[in-house]
């Protein structure tokens, strides 16, 4: 099976989310990740905690497909063997602060004096310049600054996506920015800095809000699941449940309208674009909702769907595990785990090729799983290692 980044080594001393997830794809698309942590584990090994020995549930995701070593790098025997490993590697990734980079040696111009063509690909909560650089931040914080958090909110009450997408989108852009800069590499020979940030990510996902205030200073307000760029966009009640639907163009706004018995809001002008719509959420969202509370779930949901009206039913975490069309679509690989009752749902590869297979996931590394392996592929002998352990280097 053809692996799309065959021969590509890349080393994951990442933390958390932005760092991990981001060798993770590139584990998935066949590059030969090399996961390093501290002797103890990583804080983010042990993340929500599902395991009998506290590994978390982030960290089974996350893993898959690396191969784990420990590592003290901070010793002169633990930064030889980073040495070594670097001159194997092609991409380090690492979503440290600069003076942690420095400190470990894997700030770019250290890993450069040992491989002149290596891509480092780092991160922060808040980019390498501005007042904030050196500060630290998790993702709230930047859903926080984007002005995300305001406008998801309601009657002043700031809300939160509870899936951390600052940290996700980080990584996915960083694993993006990797293989461009792989291809750069690729020809001209060069070796460069990738450098994603939490607050940029951020900001790209709420632009428009921002370009609007910019431009007209509207000054929205936050309301909640309601859209304020056209409606009905919303949750709403039905007799058994929840459903969320999203009327968006003027196509489907008429069918939406047909579908209701409303035909003549076709010809009335505050309703004849989506920002009009908007405008009037609550005249047209009251209508929708009266609309589902005759009906039954899945009876809202077959007559949305035969209208051609995007909606969904609203799920707890149980029910989206056993959902028809998330079992049907293979949307989860379940993985086997040491120490673990049952399979990990893990999300599959987020983006499907028609040419290019991604291979079955291997469960994440135990703790060092692999420690001996990777040292013996970079020169070290049994006795080496058997010190390196002794000496609590590994």
């Amino acid at each position: 099976m053809h692996k799309l980044l065959a021969g590509i080594r890349v080393l994951d001393f990442g933390r958390y989310i932005a760092g991990p997830f981001c060798a993770t794809l590139l584990a998935d698309l066949g590059a030969d990740v090399i996961r390093i942590e501290k002797p103890s584990g990583g804080e983010d090994r042990y993340t929500v905690p599902v395991t009998s020995q506290g590994e978390g549930a982030y960290y089974l995701q996350l893993g898959r497909n690396k191969r784990g070593i420990t590592l003290n790098p901070t010793s002169t025997e633990g930064r030889e063997v980073v040495r070594k490993l670097v001159a194997s590697a092609d991409v380090v990734v690492a979503n440290l602060p600069t003076p942690a980079l420095k400190k470990l040696g894997l700030d770019y111009e250290s890993l450069r004096a040992i491989k002149a063509d290596i891509i480092l690909t780092t991160g922060s909560a808040f980019g390498a310049t501005g007042p904030y650089a050196a500060r630290g931040g998790f993702d709230t914080v930047a859903q926080a600054m984007s002005g995300a958090m305001y406008l998801s909110g309601d009657n002043n009450q700031p809300a939160k996506s509870f899936a951390p997408y600052c940290d996700f989108g980080t990584a996915s852009l960083s694993a993006f920015g990797t293989l461009a800069a792989l291809m750069h590499r690729q020809q001209t020979g060069e070796g460069q800095v990738v450098e994603g940030s939490l607050l940029s990510t951020a900001l790209t996902f709420n632009n428009a809000a921002l370009m609007e205030q910019a431009l007209i200073g509207i000054n929205r307000q936050g309301s909640g699941t309601q859209g304020q760029y056209n409606a009905p966009t919303d949750t709403f009640k039905t007799r058994d449940g929840y459903i969320t639907v999203q009327v968006v163009g003027a196509g489907i706004f008429k069918r939406w309208a047909n579908l209701m018995g409303e035909r003549e809001w076709l010809d009335n002008p505050r309703f004849d674009t989506d920002q009009k719509r908007g405008d009037h959420a609550n005249e047209i969202n009251q209508r929708m909702a009266r609309w589902c509370r005759e009906r039954d779930t899945q009876q809202a949901l077959d007559d949305l769907a035969n209208a051609g009206i995007p909606s969904g039913e609203m799920l707890k975490p149980d029910a989206v595990l056993t959902h028809e069309h998330i079992q049907q679509a293979r949307m989860f690989q379940w993985l086997t785990y040491p120490d673990m009752t049952a399979e990990a749902p893990i999300a599959e590869h987020p983006i499907r090729y028609s040419r290019t297979s991604v291979p079955p996931f291997r469960r994440a590394p135990s703790l060092g799983e692999h420690t001996d392996e990777v040292l013996e592929e970079i020169g070290y002998n049994a006795e080496q290692i058997r010190q390196l352990r002794r000496s609590g280097i590994i």
